[in-house]
């Protein structure tokens, strides 16, 4: 299989940038974020449920990501590395926020329109019955497509126990939904 160049020039070019920013250029960060604004926010509206909540959680997320570049060992990782931060700050900010969602105010992601909106729904509450490990690797897994090693790297743990939970999630979403619209993916 031939390599994309010009997706290899995108990466190549993130990777420079990276090392610019663990270097403390402000404005090689600032490009990061721009190139990955669009993915923080939708990884951010995934654990929020609520724009303004994203957006909150984005910006707290960009700036510890600021505050710590010079923590990251890996340039290539950037996302990752990134991602594990939102996903904490995401946490935290809910464990902070109680609010009320309306069903007629849930957004239905593209790559879902073919499911109903009760069957969407259905999955969201069955997702959030989950235990949060379970919880975090079933949504980077399926809502942000990353894969097992990614995974592991964002979660800090091995991933032999990823694909552990990922296996026991799907099980617990099976028994919660008890339709078939939720199918199994090999890992």
């Amino acid at each position: 299989m031939q390599r994309n160049e010009k997706s290899d020039d995108k990466h190549d070019i993130e990777i420079k940038l990276t090392k610019k920013a663990i270097r403390g250029n402000a404005d090689a960060y600032g490009e990061l974020v721009r190139r990955n604004q669009e993915y923080l926010y939708k990884m951010a509206y995934v654990y929020t449920e609520n724009q303004q909540d994203a957006l909150d959680v984005v910006g707290t997320a960009i700036l510890k990501g600021y505050q710590n570049i010079r923590s990251l060992k890996n340039p290539q990782w950037f996302r990752t590395w990134i991602t594990r931060i939102l996903i904490r700050c995401a946490q935290d900010a809910n464990k902070k926020l109680v609010y009320f969602s309306s069903i007629d105010e849930v957004e239905i992601p593209e790559r879902y329109e073919g499911i109903s909106l009760e069957e969407s729904w259905d999955l969201r509450n069955a997702i959030e019955l989950l235990p949060e490990k379970y919880r975090n690797v079933i949504i980077l897994k399926y809502f942000s497509e990353m894969s097992v090693q990614e995974i592991a790297y964002i979660l800090e743990i091995p991933a032999g126990s990823v694909k552990a939970y990922l296996s026991r999630g799907r099980d617990e979403l099976k028994k919660y939904l008890k339709e078939d619209y939720m199918y199994a993916e090999s890992v």
